[in-house]
């Protein structure tokens, strides 16, 4: 059976149990079924990296997973890997094992024997169910590395557009060349300025604040980026626009987006200027704008006038009615 071939029957497997109700599942499928089932959702863990490593014979270890450190890089965004998030494949593993191996590589920094590649999710899996981790153990240099680490992800669409942004400027503060930032996301190096511009311009609150937003591709981030740049108050109105919002996934990108869009607090708009004279400095600029009609004191006037207009408003006001009704009448 071919490769694409027998992709489909998995997706359809899966979707065939998916459909399925829990209480369905127990009564109508087999123990057998639920088990290839959840083979195969390990499966769809596996990228093109991982069957390269397999293809030229590499070592299978099992390991403690408090033996493994994290990657030196994270190429994901914080809560990636919560309960939620790892909870299906924790169940796979649990009926099934761990069918396909993570990688790992000799650990250089001496706190742990080992540092873990990709297969993170199966790592937390097998930390939560308390069974060791089965990988691929291969000495890698750091670029290597990187390389795998980000390949794997991008073999699997498993990255967003926005933290394949943010992946890339890691690895760029870290020292690496653009030749090993473009290959670990396998794109050009055309491709990579542009994820840089966009993550290093907007900073990573913000960004994690908006979420990883997997359904947003590039030409909407770079449509965001583009009103970033435009105004300077961008974190402070998404921060407002977000902070309290339980919005999730590209509702908040959209959220965000439109709050950029909105009227930019430092933005030009029409005015009228109509200055104030008496013997010579002005002593106060009415400002004639849609947001509304302003009145500013110069310096040269003191506090007590201030206080003494203030004071006078109400009256002045009464006033001005008064000779409006008077002048309509007439």
């Amino acid at each position: 059976m071919s490769r694409k071939n027998s992709r489909e029957l998995f997706t359809n497997l899966l979707a065939q149990q998916d459909r399925q109700s829990p209480n369905a599942a127990q009564k109508t499928t087999s123990p057998h079924l639920l088990k290839v089932a959840a083979g195969v959702r390990q499966i769809h863990e596996k990228g093109e990296a991982l069957e390269k490593l397999l293809a030229e014979g590499d070592r299978i270890i099992e390991v403690e997973p408090n033996e493994v450190a994290p990657s030196s890089l994270q190429d994901r965004f914080e809560g990636s890997y919560d309960d939620t998030a790892i909870e299906e494949i924790t169940r796979s593993m649990k009926e099934s094992g761990q069918i396909v191996p993570g990688l790992v590589r000799p650990s250089k920094t001496g706190g742990k024997p080992y540092q873990i590649v990709f297969g993170r999710r199966r790592l937390a899996a097998a930390l939560k169910l308390g069974i060791k981790f089965r990988a691929i153990l291969r000495d890698l240099t750091d670029e290597q590395a990187i390389i795998f680490q980000g390949e794997e992800n991008t073999n699997r669409n498993d990255l967003s557009f926005i933290e394949k942004c943010a992946f890339a400027l890691l690895q760029e503060r870290a020292g690496y060349k653009r030749d090993t930032i473009a290959a670990s996301l396998s794109t050009g190096k055309s491709h990579v300025s542009e994820m840089l511009q966009i993550a290093d311009s907007i900073p990573r609150e913000t960004l994690m604040l908006v979420g990883r937003s997997p359904d947003i591709g590039r030409r909407r981030w770079i449509e965001f980026h583009k009103c970033w740049i435009a105004r300077k108050d961008g974190a402070n109105i998404i921060k407002s626009a977000l902070e309290t919002s339980d919005a999730a996934g590209g509702e908040r990108f959209a959220l965000a987006l439109a709050a950029l869009k909105g009227k930019s607090a430092h933005a030009a708009e029409p005015t009228i200027r109509n200055e104030i004279v008496l013997d010579g400095p002005a002593l106060a600029t009415i400002t004639y704008a849609k947001s509304g009609v302003k009145l500013a004191f110069s310096k040269v006037v003191p506090s007590e006038f201030v206080d003494f207009v203030g004071e006078r408003l109400t009256s002045l006001h009464q006033e001005f009615l008064m000779r409006k009704k008077t002048n309509e009448e007439g």
